[in-house]
């Protein structure tokens, strides 16, 4: 299992936008609208997990995800999906670990993931912060995680 951040230039781009937009998860449709339009600028990348050229899952490293526009926080992790036949792998966990990588690379110091679910993103080191509304009118937590100090 490779996992390997993408931008529109790279040859897995249309792949994982059909791959979205199929998946089984409403989140997928709106992850592939947004590639399609290619919304993402300078830092931020889609991130894919994959066997060779077969797509097994995905998340976002962008500056915004579903957090309403009056909160000044960012980096965030989003759109993390596993496709079913792949699930109890760590995928997810893959996933996240090389987004932190790259955060930490790109200069970071935390990383925030918004998400109903309780006690997923805990083990793999966030925090949740609290509660905040979305671009959906809903409000979902929002976690952190703490990068470090860069060497």
């Amino acid at each position: 299992m490779k996992i390997t951040p993408i931008t529109s230039t790279h040859p897995l781009w249309n792949d994982t936008v059909r791959f979205a937009d199929c998946c089984s998860w409403k989140g997928g449709q709106y992850l592939a609208g947004l590639m399609k339009d290619n919304i993402f600028r300078d830092w931020e990348r889609v991130f894919i997990a994959h066997d060779e050229d077969k797509l097994c899952g995905f998340c976002t490293f962008t500056k915004k995800d579903e957090i309403a526009e009056k909160y000044d926080i960012s980096p965030f992790i989003g759109c993390i999906f596993v496709s079913e036949e792949h699930r109890g792998h760590r995928i997810s966990e893959l996933l996240i670990n090389e987004v932190i990588s790259y955060a930490k690379e790109t200069g970071f110091r935390k990383v925030y993931i918004m998400s109903g679910e309780t006690g997923l993103y805990e083990r793999y080191g966030f925090s949740m912060i609290g509660y905040y509304d979305t671009v959906f009118d809903t409000t979902e937590q929002l976690f952190v995680r703490e990068l470090g100090r860069q060497i």
